[in-house]
């Protein structure tokens, strides 16, 4: 089993930047592809971000150019930078692990963007 920790969101106003952290309980090695997704109020979630591996990127359109995801093996950690953020960023953020032909979660971290 893995259990996920997302932490870093908050309240940030537009054009600012967060940095969204998500911990592994086991090394992040063994574990498949890895992503980032969000679900604001009254809507589905949706990817963010996944990165594989060997470092493969996949990015939705809504955060090319703005947001990076990467992956620090040491740490056993998945990064989400994002930038030039928008009030349509606010949601629940939530990172995603495949492990053993599994889907795991973490509990989520609020990010709100407002003035």
């Amino acid at each position: 089993q893995v259990q996920l920790v997302e932490s870093g969101g908050g309240l940030v106003q537009p054009g600012g930047s967060l940095r969204l952290s998500c911990a592994a309980s086991r090394s992040i090695s063994s574990i498949g592809v890895m992503g980032w997704y969000r679900q604001a109020p009254g809507k589905e979630r949706e990817l963010v971000a996944t990165i594989t591996k060997g470092g493969s990127t996949i990015y939705a359109d809504s955060a090319k150019g703005r947001f990076t995801i990467s992956r620090d093996n040491a740490k056993n950690t998945v990064f989400l930078q994002m930038n030039s953020l928008k009030p349509e960023d606010t949601a629940i953020y939530y990172c995603r692990g495949t492990y053993d032909l599994n889907y795991y979660w973490g509990q989520g971290t609020q990010v709100t963007v407002s003035s």
